[in-house]
């Protein structure tokens, strides 16, 4: 049996996480400051970026497959553990002026691959430690968390990095995994784990839970589409800022507003609760669409930083309910290996966006390039309603029968 929700566990693991977040800021920061001073280039940042990435993807079902088989806690403390070990290795690369590409990209794959093992872990652990009707709330509570972060530590780590050098800005990243590591150890909550039948056939148990759900396979197939259209849109935004709505100064301030949009958003989920989650929050994530649009047209900035505090506030009030969802429909046995799907579709869409936008713009124009791509959002943002059964998920996981897409399984609640 499991044990009782752990409401002190859950500020542990809140704590732990804020601390986590502000300090993974410094790490992206670092590495492109110490990597284009130290003469390496775009290519070389890039091929760093590229091989963490790789590690992330090529770990993240096996994650999910672990994170099901062990205790969550236990693997993201030695996650958090392996990945201070190889940021502390990082700040030493810098700090003794190597210039090794074979070993800097060694450390960026043990840092993605640890990385990877996190992920399901944390969505695994998560729902242990509150009721089944504070999930929603104890979502939100950690995106406004994130959230906050992601404000607050790009602004402290450049200005750290500057004062005091990028090799010390691994070293605040790599205390950050500490503290994570240290209150996740803390933490007591036991679960029952899912019977081992052997990888392959518990990878393929996590996939068949993902397609006996209409409302989750059709948010995979969705998010996939959009995260594709994302992926490039986020290059060429970052083109048309800095060449046509002020340079750095513009970036600068449209990451703000982002940032601001994703609090609100945080912030507004706290106190709103909806009974059907993706009926509410699906919508939400087309208000990204506008703000993509907003750069082809009327494409001022004034207009552009309107629509990133909306389009992030709808963003983020989606990724609670779209957690919720996943904690309230997905029994607690399989849910990192459902998780582990769900990140890997969005990992690898991503890039392929980013990797598309260039060729794209060149052939057809920045400009349509993000309109098509802001359509293809939208489209796949409202794409999930024509499946009953997203229109039908109520908290709790229950579907009524005639919207489900298999027999009465397929509504069993977490932790069933």
């Amino acid at each position: 049996m499991a044990s009782a929700p752990s409401p002190a566990g859950f500020r542990l693991l809140a704590t732990g996480q804020g601390l986590s977040w502000f300090g993974d800021a410094f790490g992206p920061i670092a590495l492109a400051v110490a990597v284009v001073a130290g003469g390496g280039g775009a290519g070389r940042l890039g091929l760093v970026l590229a091989v963490t990435m790789a590690a992330r993807l090529a770990c993240t079902l096996l994650a999910g497959v672990l994170a099901d088989r062990l205790a969550p806690g236990r693997i993201m403390v030695v996650s958090d553990l392996v990945r201070a070990a190889s940021t502390l290795g990082t700040a030493a690369y810098f700090a003794t002026g190597q210039d090794s590409a074979l070993l800097l990209c060694a450390l960026a794959a043990v840092t993605g691959g640890a990385a990877a093992f996190f992920g399901p872990a944390f969505v695994s652990l998560r729902p242990l430690l509150v009721t089944v009707e504070r999930r929603h709330g104890a979502n939100a509570t950690l995106n406004v968390l994130q959230n906050a972060a992601f404000i607050a530590g790009p602004a402290a780590a450049g200005v750290f990095v500057a004062w005091a050098g990028a090799p010390w800005a691994f070293a605040v990243n790599a205390a950050s995994f500490l503290c994570s590591a240290a209150t996740v150890a803390a933490i007591r909550v036991d679960a029952p784990r899912a019977e081992r039948t052997g990888m392959v056939a518990e990878l393929r148990e996590g996939w068949r839970e993902v397609t006996s759900r209409g409302w989750l396979l059709a948010g995979l197939l969705a998010a996939t589409a959009y995260h594709a259209a994302f992926g490039a849109v986020t290059v060429l935004i970052d083109v048309i800022a800095v060449r046509d709505l002020g340079g750095p100064t513009a970036l600068g301030w449209i990451s703000a507003a982002a940032g601001a949009g994703g609090l609100l958003g945080g912030l507004l989920a706290l106190r709103l609760h909806p009974s059907r989650p993706l009926l509410v929050g699906w919508p939400c994530v087309a208000l990204m669409a506008l703000y993509a649009a907003a750069f082809a047209w009327p494409g001022t900035l004034p207009v552009v930083l309107g629509a990133a505090v909306v389009a992030f506030g709808g963003l983020m009030y989606f990724s609670v309910c779209w957690d919720t969802a996943l904690q309230d429909g997905v029994p607690h046995s399989v849910l990192a290996r459902v998780s582990s799907w769900d990140i890997l579709t969005s990992f690898v869409a991503i890039p392929a966006g980013n990797a598309l936008a260039g060729p794209l713009a060149h052939t057809f124009g920045t400009g349509r390039v993000i309109v098509v791509a802001a359509v293809v959002m939208a489209v796949a943002s409202f794409a999930p309603m024509l499946v009953r059964s997203s229109r039908d998920l109520r908290r709790g996981g229950a579907v009524p029968a005639a919207s489900r897409a298999v027999p009465d399984e397929v509504a069993t609640p977490v932790g069933a």
